[in-house]
């Protein structure tokens, strides 16, 4: 019997996608670069130190106009249900390979709605602590202490975005046949009847 795959995401969703990794990776390795000394040679890969402090926030923007694009599109589906939170209770037998007992998860599962507003909150912070050391442009509009707490807060979100990104990417990989999802818009009807049963029954109409 021929493999039956369905539409998880379009070409635009799925451009996207990849515009906002794309801009990830040059605002998180740019920002990397003036979070520690021994991360300044990263400043190499956009021309130098001065070149990096010029496209951080601009390469930060560009990826929060993209996410924002997906947000408008995906929130909807990412609203937490009680169903989700059974299937976050359950979460750690799933870990240690026993599904028997999660609940059937619509087109994203607890997990994936905790990681999508875990990375809206973090993304979201990150562009209003910007704004207020964006120099030359906004951070003189501010006092020295506010900027101050801004750059706290601005490498506290970094660092819970960048982490939110690992899980993801980790889930991504771990769970087979997720990553044909974005690289070519389908997944399998199997994998969509084992790991996203409800989801699975809106596109297909099977029980």
């Amino acid at each position: 019997m021929a493999t039956r795959f369905l539409q998880r995401y379009n070409a635009g969703e799925r451009t996207n996608h990849w515009l906002i990794v794309l801009f990830f990776l040059g605002a998180g390795l740019s920002g990397l670069a003036f979070f520690h000394p021994a991360f300044f040679f990263l400043t190499a890969l956009f021309g130098g130190g001065t070149w990096a402090r010029i496209l951080h926030p601009f390469l930060g923007l560009l990826m929060a106009l993209c996410f924002l694009v997906m947000f408008l599109k995906l929130w909807r589906h990412n609203v937490m249900t009680d169903a989700d939170r059974e299937w976050m209770r359950h979460s750690g037998e799933m870990l240690r390979g026993d599904k028997s007992r999660m609940p059937p998860a619509g087109r994203y599962n607890g997990g994936q709605k905790q990681v999508f507003w875990l990375m809206v909150v973090s993304l979201t912070m990150l562009v209003l602590t910007g704004f207020l050391f964006w120099q030359p442009w906004f951070a003189n509009a501010f006092p020295i202490l506010l900027r101050r707490v801004a750059v706290l807060l601005h490498a506290l979100s970094a660092t819970v975005l960048i982490l939110t990104v690992i899980v993801h990417v980790y889930a991504a990989i771990w769970v087979k046949g997720t990553l044909r999802a974005m690289t070519r818009g389908t997944v399998t009807e199997g994998w969509a009847r084992q790991n996203h049963a409800q989801w699975h029954r809106e596109m297909t109409g099977k029980q």
